[in-house]
C-alpha cells in the first residue's frame, strides 16, 4: 500500500512539474489565439500560486517545529 501511495505522489509531482514547465517556458512562445491556451490558467497565477504554496509550506513546518518543541520541553528546575 505504501508503494502505491508513493507511486501516486511521484506521478502527481511529475504531472504538476510538466504542466508548470509547459505553462511557464513553452506557452509564451505559442500564439495567444491557439487552442492550447484554454488548458492553462492566466499567466498572473504562475507567480501567485507558488508563492502561496511556499508560504503555506513554511507555515506548516513552523507549526510542526513549535508543536514538537512544546511536547519535548523539560520542566524548569526549582533551586532553593
Amino acid at each position: 500500500m505504501d508503494q502505491l501511495v508513493g507511486f501516486g505522489l511521484v506521478a502527481f509531482s511529475l504531472l504538476l512539474f510538466v504542466y508548470y514547465t509547459i505553462w511557464i517556458i513553452i506557452l509564451p512562445f505559442i500564439d495567444s489565439d491557439h487552442g492550447i491556451h484554454k488548458f492553462f490558467l492566466p499567466r498572473e497565477y504562475s507567480v501567485t500560486i507558488p508563492v502561496i504554496a511556499g508560504l503555506l509550506l513554511v507555515l506548516f513546518v513552523g507549526v510542526f517545529v513549535v508543536i514538537v518543541m512544546w511536547k519535548n520541553r523539560k520542566p524548569a528546575k526549582k533551586s532553593d
